[in-house]
This record gives structure tokens, C-alpha cells and sequence, in this order.
């Protein structure tokens, strides 16, 4: 059975970092999800120090507010990957296995990974990189966390984004591939691949590799950023998203990430989003 989830950065203070995490469980239970995702970061409420026992003790505010921590993200990926040359990549590594480690800690199957990127577009100082030196670094570095991941039971699940690496399903299928590893797999987002394929399509083709899933939604006609929308005001597919997910067998959690927040009353985006996944979901 699918867990209807809902993403850390979801709520007002989440993308800062200053959301306290039992506020953020009680609010998801509020809003009628069953599960959560929570983030990872240098800095907030929950970051790459974070020890044994404070994972213990999350998974029991966790529990005494009614919900499953069943995923965990990252947005430190941005600021430095493994596929970044130099210290930069070095120091992501070391985030990299402090946070499988951490996902390991909080009984999470997956980590939401993001190993380099060519571009960044909301990064526009930020130089292009080769892709193929992104390429070649980011096997090399994931393939350096392998045992990490391995010992902590937890899949390294690199996500589709707007970073120009990866951008076929195929491809993505044989980068994961090349690991000959059941710790490396796919985190799919359905909204990130519309500007240039089919949601279904891409879990389809990814098949068993998928280890954890994102909902949200977006508008083809607008083409940038703010083309992202409230769930079911988009293009993507959901039924056919279902029937893909369906044939593939995926049994984990999905986690609406609901960005960029309502600019006016913020909270009641994730409220709407957990009716319209009762609907996706055929719970309602």
C-alpha cells in the first residue's frame, strides 16, 4: 500500500530550516497524511551532526504524533555534490555518508540524492559544468559511499531534476544500473520530467530501481519555475501515474513536495494536496 506522505519543505519554515520537526508532524497529521519526509541540512532543524539517539528520539515525536518518517531529502546537494570537484566534492562525500547514515538512524529506506549537476538554474553565478567530468565524478563519488549505504541498508535514490544530468529515462536506468547495487536506485519525481517526457513513461522504463516518489504538479504552457502548481492544476497524468506505478510493483511512500509555497495562507496548499491524493490515491 502506497503511505500518502507530505516533504519538510512543504510547510512555512520548512525550506529554512526553522519549522521545529514536531511542529511539522503534527501539522502533517493535522492535514490528514499518514507519513512524512523529512530534510537534511548544514544548518535547521535537522543536519548532517545529527547523532544516533536525536534520530531515536524523532522517530518517537514522530510516532506519538500519528505519523511515519518514511523518506529523507537533502537540499545541500546544491551547495556541494559529490560530483564537484575539488574540496567541494570531497566535503559532499563526507555529507553524503553522515546523512545515509542518519536515514539509516530514522528507519528510512531511502535517501533523496542528488550527485552533480551541469547547470543549476536558480543558480546563475554558478558556472556550467562538463557533463561529461559530472558524469564520470558522480559514479566515482556515489561508488565511494557505496559500503555507507550498503551498512546503513539505505538506497542511495538519485532524483530527476532541472540540473541538465541524466534527463532520459534510459540513461538514468543505466547510470543506476552500472552499480550492480540494489543501494543505488531512482527518486521519481512526476512533475520534473514534464517540460520534456511522461511521468508514466520514465517509471515505466526505471521499473524496480524506483525507491521513492514525489508528487507534485506542473503547467507545460509556462516553462519555467513558476509553472509549478497546486496538485491536479497541472498536466501531469495521475491516473496514468498510477497505472504505471501500479505495473512496477512500487509499494513505498509518496510525498508531496509543494513548492514554491501560497504567498497568502501557505498552510492551505498542503491541506488541498492531501484531498487531492486521497483522489489520486482512490481513497476518496
Amino acid at each position: 500500500m502506497l503511505l500518502k506522505s507530505i516533504n519538510y519543505w512543504s510547510y512555512p519554515g520548512g525550506l529554512e530550516g526553522t519549522l521545529p520537526l514536531a511542529d511539522f508532524f503534527a501539522a502533517a497529521k493535522r492535514d490528514g497524511f499518514e507519513a512524512v519526509e523529512v530534510a537534511i541540512g548544514h544548518e535547521g532543524a535537522l543536519t548532517v551532526d545529527a547523532t544516533q539517539e536525536e534520530c531515536g528520539e524523532l522517530r518517537d515525536l514522530a510516532s506519538e504524533a500519528g505519523v511515519e518518517i518514511a523518506s529523507v531529502a537533502s537540499g545541500t546537494y546544491w551547495s556541494r555534490a559529490v560530483a564537484d570537484p575539488g574540496e567541494a566534492g570531497q566535503l559532499a562525500e563526507q555529507d553524503l555518508k553522515k546523512m545515509l547514515r542518519i536515514t539509516g538512524w530514522l528507519g528510512c529506506r531511502a535517501l533523496l540524492v542528488i550527485p552533480g549537476a551541469v547547470d543549476v538554474f536558480f543558480l546563475p553565478d554558478r558556472a556550467a559544468q562538463p557533463y561529461d567530468e559530472v558524469l564520470e565524478r558522480a559514479y566515482e563519488g556515489l561508488s565511494r559511499c557505496l559500503s555507507t549505504a550498503e551498512e546503513a541498508s539505505v538506497v542511495m535514490a538519485i532524483e530527476n531534476v532541472w540540473n541538465r544530468f541524466l534527463m532520459s529515462p534510459t540513461e538514468m536506468a543505466d547510470f543506476i544500473d552500472s552499480f550492480e547495487s540494489p543501494f543505488v536506485g531512482s527518486y521519481f519525481d512526476v512533475a520534473n520530467v514534464l517540460p520534456f517526457g511522461y511521468p508514466d513513461q520514465w517509471l515505466r522504463i526505471l521499473g524496480h530501481r524506483v525507491a521513492g516518489v514525489h508528487f507534485k504538479d506542473y503547467r507545460r504552457s509556462v516553462g519555467t519555475a513558476e509553472g509549478f502548481v497546486n496538485l491536479l492544476e497541472g498536466d501531469v497524468d495521475f491516473a496514468a501515474v498510477m497505472d504505471a506505478l501500479r505495473e512496477i510493483g512500487y509499494s513505498g511512500p509518496v510525498a508531496a513536495e509543494l513548492l514554491p509555497l501560497n504567498k497568502q495562507h501557505p498552510e492551505l496548499k498542503c491541506a488541498f494536496a492531501s484531498q487531492a491524493m486521497d483522489r489520486i490515491l482512490g481513497r476518496a
